[in-house]
């Protein structure tokens, strides 16, 4: 074991590697040594940054769990830490069932754990706060949490609760931040990007916010994660279309065409309004690439419903 050494591990998405990076700057500020996903875990102290959202991610994060605390055990680490959204949701249960872990923290509530470790509390502009894990010409901004909507197959909302945007000036003074830093492209994220703003007045500020990112000195690409095609703002196809620097590129999960199964999956968008998007957007924008994820198997789903989808991945390229 290495004194003074800080291991983190980060399993899900990106979303919580932006979590990670946020960790290992406050480690660092209080003079520890940070390594990130190490091939060799032999930290004073190991953090383990889990995934809650799917079974076989669930299952990989107690696998890993239980594995270091073996190397606990047997000396080849320190203490052992868990925080995410796997103990997030399930913090009572591992408590009980991985007791050994020295102390469990949720989503939210992991920097709480240098306080634990009797460090000073030392508020730091939260621009400040990233080590970037990520190769340094890119990196990732989160720009809210949580989700209000209630697919059927989605744990999200359970997890990590409401959608919550992040001040507007706190993500700009962010990029402005890690573009002194030498990064040249900004991957923007949240669980349900084109909400961003709706909790704060009731309106959509997506194509505001990402408009006055793109207008930032030195921003060279800005790209979009994680649309939703329920109620889209049209108006950020206008901004993706004028600013040079934001890709023309949009990931926007659509998870099924029949209208049966997007009624059970309770999506709150058909088949009719899918389609309309899809031509609006390649309307607005040309030559947009469009990245998506779809889902088979769903219960309900029949062989007709899933031919349909066949046939609508042909139609929307």
């Amino acid at each position: 074991m290495k004194k003074g050494q800080i291991d983190i591990i980060t399993m899900g998405c990106s979303k919580n590697l932006v979590d990670s990076e946020t960790l290992m700057a406050k480690f660092e500020k209080a003079g520890y040594k940070c390594t990130h996903d190490a091939k060799r875990i032999e930290g004073e102290i190991v953090v383990v940054n889990t995934c809650g959202f799917i079974e076989d991610a669930k299952q990989e994060s107690i696998d890993t769990i239980l594995e270091l605390v073996q190397a606990k055990e047997e000396g080849r680490i320190g203490k052992l830490f868990v925080m995410g959204c796997l103990s997030q949701r399930y913090k009572e249960d591992l408590e009980k069932e991985i007791p050994e872990v020295d102390k469990y923290y949720g989503k939210f509530n992991y920097k709480q754990l240098l306080v634990d470790l009797g460090e000073p509390e030392t508020p730091v502009a939260e621009s400040a706060q990233r080590h970037i894990t990520t190769p340094h010409h890119y990196a990732y901004i989160k720009i809210s949490e949580g989700c209000d909507r209630h697919c059927a197959y989605c744990a999200i909302p359970i997890i990590t609760g409401r959608h919550v945007s992040r001040p507007k000036e706190e993500i700009l003074a962010e990029v402005r931040e890690l573009v002194e830093r030498g990064v040249k492209e900004f991957q923007i994220i949240a669980q349900e990007l084109t909400y961003y703003g709706v909790d704060i007045d009731g309106k959509r500020h997506i194509a505001d916010l990402i408009a006055d990112i793109a207008d930032i000195k030195g921003v060279k690409w800005v790209r979009l994660h994680y649309a939703y095609p329920n109620q889209f703002p049209l108006e950020l196809l206008d901004v993706i279309r004028e600013k040079p620097n934001v890709c023309k590129y949009l990931d926007i999960a659509l998870q099924h065409i029949s209208d049966n199964v997007l009624t059970r999956m309770h999506r709150n968008v058909s088949k009719k309004e899918t389609m309309e998007l899809i031509e609006k957007i390649r309307e607005g924008v040309p030559g947009i690439h469009l990245r998506t994820t779809l889902m088979v198997g769903f219960p309900g789903e029949t062989e007709e419903d899933f031919r349909e989808l066949v046939d609508f991945v042909k139609w929307a390229r």
